[in-house]
């Protein structure tokens, strides 16, 4: 059985680890995830966490409106191309939705661009380097 929920920033940390920062010195806390405001959400199989996603009160300037980022998303490597990703991200984008966000915006690699297109993701700026991760581009949805 799938189940979504919401988890605590420590439960997202050991497939932050293992996915995003693997081989890395780059720490698997994020600033914002101790933040009242910040969303993480899980997705479990068989009550085994395997996909998460972690949504930020973060504001650029080129969107209007209230805006989150999505970081730090990513699904164990036994669950990937299960299509968990795009359950956990239509359930933050509705609660999200339901919170009165506007938008929300990423900083995609380039690995990830045709997921996020997929789900109605637009691309905007110029590709750049984000240290020791590679190159990324910044995409958003508008929610509202």
């Amino acid at each position: 059985m799938i189940v979504i929920t919401e988890i605590k920033a420590e439960d997202t940390y050991p497939i932050r680890k293992a996915i995003l920062r693997e081989g890395m010195t780059l720490s698997h806390e994020m600033i914002g995830d101790h933040e009242a405001e910040t969303l993480h959400l899980g997705l479990f199989e068989s009550d085994e966490l395997v996909c998460i996603g972690s949504f930020m009160k973060a504001s650029k300037e080129i969107f209007k409106g209230s805006q989150f980022q999505l970081r730090g998303m990513a699904s164990a490597k036994t669950s990937q191309g299960k299509g968990y990703g795009k359950l956990l991200l239509q359930e933050a984008e509705l609660r999200l939705e339901q919170r009165g966000i506007d938008v929300v915006w990423c900083n995609a690699r380039i690995v990830a661009l045709d997921f996020y297109k997929k789900m109605g993701y637009q691309l905007t700026g110029n590709v750049f380097d984000v240290d020791q991760v590679g190159p990324h581009y910044m995409m958003f949805k508008e929610l509202n």
